[in-house]
């Protein structure tokens, strides 16, 4: 039987069939769905970790345990978790562990676009990238072997396109779910210097076992075809070198670390001229010139942004090479590719209509100050026509920002505010925090407590009182939390009150003192109120000053030089009422003055 799904779809799947047993993550685009769908399936454990680096130390005690296992986070998270990843590839595994890094080439939903099949090699451990859905599950399990085998940590490189894309997927019944026998080990899992240094020396041997391994895996394969072109490829390149050059040889690598050096030298040698097509870093075609092999790549292919057919086509077609008769016009014969369709017209992104967030950053820029920010949906506070967030760093470095500020100028720390989300500030903030109290920081923090990881679809954390798989959890106290970090200056404000919000910050901005202002009011989203009507305006009174649309609310535009609501779109919060100064906003069948 076969079915339509994601890649990520795919992952969950390959995982369940595999007889994985225990998943962990962190929420994060592209790689969120992973857990999500797996999750649902049965006798199975899966959890949302307070961070990337928490969800791999939780998969390698689960592996070391002996279970089969998954850990799931987006390309920045391994950052996050490299720690643990650099020490478990010494320590090795028991059970399979399959590590899923989501890269986002075009950076889609994230601050940079790293190329993290370098992590991989970093770390000599095997990484494999599957082209579709069907090779992301399919891979898994091939994944989980080769960890068994050669007693090692196996990352999974998909990206965005792989991750979101549907393609067919034969579904099979899921094998039996065993744990292996843990022994005690400790010149194998505890890793004091004397006992590393050994590991180091089973790391290279384990490297020269891959090596040799990769030679007859047969995720790398070779295509033959016209020999006078050899295409060397992997990941979603490879489909795209089918559509725009089905007449070349081509070397499909599916296991891109280690190399298989022989059969990169074998197909070269069958072919008149290599090209090696790859999304991002070169990493393939330092590699291969490194063996003595003359190709061409990142002369040819851009080194950022995502590819497409297109873009290949035009950039191989601009060197004289011969692409697919589609992607040349119809009104010649010259090889130049067809221009891409026109585009759609921009949609800036934009907080959501009642969107808590947006009185707190109005307010920031109405007392013009200076905000540290972080990564979430509050991000958007950077943008126009708010316009009041001066950096966004990585997850959790709001605080740290902050403090640093402050400390290289002593003057910026009554202007100085630090914005996090309830979920980043679990992730990483609370570190930052306490470097703040620990090192006579006076620093005033923001934390966004909209109950809930809003920008990757809503999943829950340790302050939302529910777990992954839906069983009821205690939910964290934030004020008890920052006060036993040292915070005395502690207060709760509604974000939809401006006043309140306004009094707030003056005032903890003023202190000189650490404090913290947790603004609390959910995702509109996920709560709206049912006795909400949306807003109305009085044309009489409205003098089309524009103050409303200094909000950047979508529902508030401007008519025929009047402010105009879009009552559909209007959650009714009320903000656009409070800013008005001539009273020419109300809700829906309030009077007018």
């Amino acid at each position: 039987m076969k079915e339509l799904l994601s890649g990520n779809a795919a992952i969950a799947r390959g995982a369940f069939e595999a007889g994985v047993t225990v998943a962990a993550g962190y929420p994060g685009t592209p790689s969120t769905e992973i857990l999500e769908n797996f999750a649902k399936y049965p006798d199975i454990y899966a959890q949302w970790s307070p961070n990337e680096k928490v969800a791999l130390e939780v998969g390698a005690g689960a592996a070391i345990a002996g279970a089969r296992v998954l850990v799931t986070m987006k390309h920045v998270g391994v950052n996050v978790a490299a720690d643990p990843l650099f020490t478990l590839s010494y320590t090795g595994v028991n059970g399979g562990l399959i590590l899923v890094s989501a890269d986002d080439p075009g950076m889609h939903s994230s601050q940079n676009e790293q190329d993290n099949r370098y992590y991989a090699l970093m770390n000599k451990i095997p990484c494999l990238e599957p082209a579709d859905s069907q090779e992301a599950k399919d891979m898994v399990a091939v994944g989980l072997e080769i960890s068994e085998q050669f007693d090692t940590p196996v990352m999974l490189r998909v990206t965005t396109r792989v991750s979101h894309s549907q393609s067919f997927v034969e579904i099979n019944e899921p094998g039996p779910k065993t744990i292996r026998p843990y022994t005690k080990d400790p010149l194998k899992y505890v890793m004091v210097p004397a006992n590393g240094r050994m590991r180091r020396v089973f790391l290279e041997e384990r490297t020269a076992k891959l090596k040799e391994y990769s030679e007859n895996c047969p995720l790398n394969f070779i295509e033959w075809a016209d020999r006078s072109l050899g295409i060397i490829t992997g990941g979603i390149s490879y489909h795209y070198i089918k559509e725009v050059l089905p007449q070349a040889s081509v070397l499909k690598l599916g296991l891109t670390n280690p190399l298989p050096a022989n059969l990169i030298k074998q197909f070269a040698a069958g072919v008149e001229q290599v090209l090696v097509i790859e999304e991002l870093e070169p990493f393939l075609e330092m590699q291969i010139r490194a063996l003595g092999i003359e190709v061409k790549g990142k002369e040819l292919i851009p080194s950022f942004g995502e590819l497409s057919p297109v873009i290949i086509a035009r950039a191989l077609a601009g060197a004289g090479i011969k692409v697919a008769d589609e992607f040349l016009p119809r009104e010649s014969n010259s090889r130049v590719p067809v221009q891409e369709t026109t585009p759609l017209p921009g949609r800036p992104p934009v907080m959501c209509p009642g969107c808590p967030h947006r009185g707190v950053f109005y307010t920031l820029k109405k007392q013009k100050l200076i905000v540290t920010g972080d990564i979430g949906c509050y991000t958007l506070g950077s943008a126009s026509p708010l316009n009041a967030m001066d950096t966004c760093i990585c997850m959790g470095a709001s605080i740290g920002a902050a403090l640093g500020m402050e400390k290289a100028n002593p003057e910026m720390a009554r202007r100085t505010v630090a914005v996090i989300g309830d979920s980043t500030f679990l992730h990483s903030g609370i570190t930052g925090l306490l470097d703040v109290v620990y090192n006579g920081g006076t620093s005033t923090v923001l934390i966004l407590d909209n109950r809930t990881t809003a920008m990757t679809g809503h999943q829950d954390n340790p302050a939302t009182g529910q777990t992954l798989m839906g069983k009821p959890a205690p939910e964290v106290d934030l004020e008890a939390l920052v006060k036993a970090l040292g915070v005395h200056r502690v207060r709760t404000v509604d974000p939809m009150d401006l006043a309140a919000m306004d009094a707030a910050v003056k005032e903890e901005v003023a202190a000189p003192e650490p404090s913290v202002i947790i603004v609390k009011r959910p995702c509109a989203l996920l709560k709206k109120s049912a006795a909400a009507e949306p807003v109305e305006v009085d044309r009489e009174a409205c003098i089309n000053c524009g103050i409303c649309l200094n909000l950047g609310c979508p529902a508030i535009s401007r008519r025929e030089n009047k402010a105009y609501v879009t009552a559909i779109q209007c959650n009714g919060c009320g903000l656009c009422i409070q800013v008005c100064k001539k009273g020419a906003l109300k809700k829906r069948g309030e009077q007018h003055a």
